[in-house]
């Protein structure tokens, strides 16, 4: 018996809907990464992206635990001397809530060229409003 191994182009991505309210961040983001992935399909296969599109709603109302939203930093460097910026976990949630839940994610998939296109098909919104109704997304309960 040979070892079946996915090729890109008899892949087939489906859409998937995950409701991010009252979910603890990491959890949710390994569990997504997943769903990117493709782990969750038996043609998963490590070299080819066998994932789906994650459409993530609600990413205003995931949940932290621990202090971690006060004592949890995110820096930014603008390039210049001095040019550091340090923001919390709450204030990022107030600026840009879908930011929190991409970055997460990212830092779940390995890091090369193929989970880079990976993290494209994952589409973050903060509310229950989202614009791809058309592709019929499922709804995955996690």
């Amino acid at each position: 018996m040979k070892t079946f191994l996915a090729k890109k182009e008899t892949v087939k991505r489906d859409w998937v809907i995950v409701d991010a309210k009252d979910q603890v961040l990491g959890r949710l983001a390994v569990k997504i990464a997943n769903l990117l992935r493709g782990r969750d399909k038996p043609t998963y296969t490590p070299h080819v992206d066998t994932g789906n599109f994650v459409v993530v709603i609600n990413a205003d109302k995931i949940v932290l635990t621990g202090k971690k939203e006060e004592q949890k930093k995110y820096m930014f460097y603008s390039g210049y001397v001095g040019g550091e910026k340090y923001l919390s976990v709450a204030q990022m949630q107030e600026r840009r809530p879908d930011f929190v839940v991409k970055h997460a994610v990212k830092g779940m998939l390995p890091k090369n060229r193929l989970a880079r296109k990976m993290l494209t098909k994952l589409k973050v919104f903060a509310g229950e409003e989202h614009p791809h109704e058309a592709q019929q997304p499922k709804p995955v309960s996690l």
